[in-house]
């Protein structure tokens, strides 16, 4: 059964949502939630950044992001995939509690569940990349696998 996902405050999935309110540490700084980072990232090394580091919102960090007056970097489009990896892997490291909710999720498909963006979602026409609902359950694979090294390295200290 496919895991379909979109508000942050919808359970217990929203905290797939790159709004949930899920801070971490990356790249030296406090970022509050992966939508911050994420955005953050179109303009590294400018003052940009910072701005949309601060936002007050998930939202206004999307909405500072997405503004056409500021310029993205040259290769945004190269690294972007990356950049949405980092921040999903360092959120759902930083707090075991969705950590716990995503390895729950087995090896179930996992959707972004959005109309407007054939990338990051299913899109309008249901046949999107999901791009996210991706991240998540490659995500899922590296933190279940650090768990398993973790029981095995504790399983031989224990002899």
């Amino acid at each position: 059964m496919t895991i379909y996902f979109y508000g942050e405050d919808e359970a217990p999935y929203g905290c797939f949502s790159n709004f949930s309110a899920h801070g971490f540490e990356l790249d030296g700084q406090l970022w509050p939630t992966s939508e911050h980072y994420f955005q953050a990232q179109k303009f590294l090394g400018t003052r940009h950044a910072e701005q949309v580091r601060r936002a007050r919102t998930p939202l206004r960090a999307a909405e500072l992001g997405r503004d056409p007056a500021r310029p993205l970097r040259r290769d945004w489009e190269r690294v972007k995939d990356d950049a949405m990896r980092r921040a999903v892997a360092a959120k759902f490291r930083a707090h075991a509690d969705i950590r716990a909710i995503l390895l729950s999720t087995g090896d179930r498909e996992i959707v972004e569940d959005t109309g407007t963006d054939h990338y990051w979602g299913r899109g309008r026409t249901g046949t999107g990349k999901n791009m996210l609902g991706r991240i998540l359950m490659r995500t899922r694979t590296r933190l279940r696998d650090e768990a398993d090294e973790a029981d095995e390295t504790r399983g031989r200290a224990d002899r």
